[in-house]
């Protein structure tokens, strides 16, 4: 996370004012002030988060602890409901279905900034302020202008040779509508500056018919501060057009109804920010009771909702990464993307056609262009491992299991009886947070609360850290051992037993006993076993090496999906 956050704390920098970048506190640290900062007592908190992937992976909330209503159980009640109820008005029948389009740009644009993958942060550099901002590849920017209003002349001599026009985003009739109001998500104030600049130019005819609002720097304004100027601009939405600029400003918590497409001009890599920032635009827009005659009635004028994305794998990855988190406990994670897409259309443009993508085709590009790094971050999730009570517990109550993980590196340095301190010390708090609610907790014991419930939670997380570094070893052993078909279970404990004692340090019948006491979370070692064949396979058939001619099946961890 380091790069990551880096980049995450210099745009905080640009959107807030001095003193506000740490608005937004993660919720572990929330956790460990809520007694501090609510001044009440109370039987429950209740955590809300619009894409709550990593207070998932930190193990903060257990299963029982985690409730989801995201966009494909939305988009399955639409559908569902229409089906058992054709002629009422559907609740859900407002909220817009979402498509993906991405495109592969030409040769001659993936040159300026490709290292391997299409670079839309380098493509877009620019610099200057405001009146002064300009690109660094001007022209180039030029040309992608005019490729996605379709007036493009190289390619336009292509798409006569093919017999082919694919959908760009503002020359299709049938897309023309959903781009009278839209989002250009660019990579920094500069950027977005000078994307005004050279819309105002006197060669951008076309685009002067749009009222361009650039939300981006001091000058924006702070927080909800950018909005009403956005507000004004797009009006009722019916008379006017609008595109609005921004690198992160109004990309969360915001709703315009009349925003129907957003453009992903910047690299981003976590698929929350991605998706935070898409879903602006599938807020719903209709007009109840058009005809003042009939209040059940409903008047839809945003029936879908459009995202553009030109760099097509970085796209794919997010959206198969996004589909995987949606349904953390689907083993198999082809059906975890199926279903995501099922109600997410995705279209590519390959440079030649516009073609609708599978699951599997998602994941293969997705794969392909993946990174080691990427994949290693897989197994270094904490959601491989439990380290709730009741794990704990199991594992207390066994000699073998004890005996088991006192073998795993590092273990014995974490002292004698660390599982039992935790299991004490949660139970400690629990009974002084029940003392809490009566409002008898004196103020020794409310000092003596937060000392514990901070000394049991670091605790928790140097076992978390001890299980996640044997999780690591297993990638090793996969790459050591030959066999593609059978379930890593089946090499681990029938095949291969000895090299796996050799690379891991525990025996089979150790790691056999901590999986069967779910100190191991199988369904998330099937996703990961699964991203490393996929990512295998594809890095060595690029190279032109078929690693294993004539393989039908994957064998993931306890289970076995199909190549096809």
């Amino acid at each position: 996370e380091g790069e990551e956050g880096s980049v995450a704390k210099e745009e905080a920098k640009l959107e807030y004012a001095p003193g506000l970048e740490n608005v937004n506190e993660d919720l572990s640290e929330l956790a460990e002030k809520e007694i501090e900062f609510l001044p009440i007592t109370t039987k429950a908190y209740l955590y809300l988060s619009g894409t709550p992937f990593k207070a998932l992976a930190t193990g903060e909330f257990i299963e029982e602890q985690i409730f989801n209503w995201t966009y494909t159980d939305e988009q399955r009640a639409k559908e569902e409901f229409s089906k058992q109820n054709p002629r009422a008005r559907n609740p859900y029948g407002a909220l817009p279905q979402m498509r993906l389009l991405t495109y592969q740009m030409p040769d001659e644009l993936l040159a300026i900034a490709s290292s391997g993958e299409f670079d839309l942060n380098v493509f877009f550099e620019a610099s200057g302020k405001e009146l002064l901002a300009q690109f660094k590849h001007k022209n180039d920017v030029q040309k992608w202008l005019d490729i996605i209003r379709g007036g493009y002349a190289p390619k336009s001599i292509e798409h006569l040779k093919t017999g082919t026009r694919p959908p760009f985003p503002y020359s299709d009739v049938r897309l023309l509508p959903y781009l009278q109001h839209s989002f250009w998500f660019m990579p920094n104030v500069a950027a977005c500056h000078a994307m005004a600049n050279l819309l105002a130019e006197k060669q951008n005819t076309f685009w002067h018919d749009y009222d361009v609002v650039v939300s981006a720097g001091a000058s924006a304004g702070i927080g909800l501060d950018a909005l009403p100027p956005v507000r004004k601009a797009v009006g009722s939405g019916f008379e006017t057009k609008t595109i609005v600029l921004s690198c992160g400003k109004l990309t969360t918590g915001v709703t315009v109804p009349q925003w129907s497409s957003i453009l992903m001009l910047r690299n981003l890599k976590s698929p929350e920010t991605y998706f935070q920032a898409a879903f602006r635009v599938q807020s719903p827009w209709s007009i109840k009771n058009p005809n003042g005659d009939n209040p059940n009635e409903e008047e839809i004028l945003k029936p879908a909702c459009f995202v553009f994305d030109f760099a097509p794998t970085r796209a794919l990855r997010q959206l198969s990464e996004y589909g995987i988190g949606l349904s953390p406990s689907e083993p198999n994670p082809e059906n975890a993307v199926r279903d995501l897409v099922s109600f997410l259309p995705v279209l590519a443009y390959d440079g030649a056609n516009m073609t609708q993508i599978d699951a599997g085709g998602i994941l293969d590009i997705a794969m392909a262009g993946t990174s080691a790094t990427l994949l290693a971050r897989k197994w270094e999730s904490a959601l491989l491992v439990n380290v709730d009570n009741g794990t704990l517990r199991r594992i207390l109550d066994s000699e073998e299991a004890m005996a088991a993980v006192g073998r795993i590196e590092g273990w014995r340095a974490l002292g004698d009886n660390i599982i039992e301190t935790i299991i004490n010390k949660s139970e400690k708090v629990k009974e002084l947070k029940n003392k809490a609610k009566d409002g008898t907790l004196t103020p020794q014991e409310k000092k003596e609360l937060t000392a514990e419930e901070k000394e049991y939670k670091s605790k928790r997380k140097l076992i978390q850290e001890k299980l996640i570094k044997f999780a690591t070893r297993i990638p090793a052993f996969m790459y050591l051992t030959d066999f593609r078909e059978n379930t890593l279970q089946d090499v681990i404990t029938k095949l291969e037993p000895e090299l796996f004692q050799t690379v891991t340090g525990l025996t089979v019948q150790d790691f056999h006993l901590l999986v069967r006491l779910r100190v191991f979370n199988t369904e998330q070692m099937n996703q990961a076993v699964f991203a490393f064949r996929r990512y295998e396979d594809a890095s060595l058939r690029y190279t032109g090496i078929e690693s294993h001619e004539g393989l039908t099946h994957y064998g993931l961890y306890n289970t076995v999906v199909a190549v096809e």
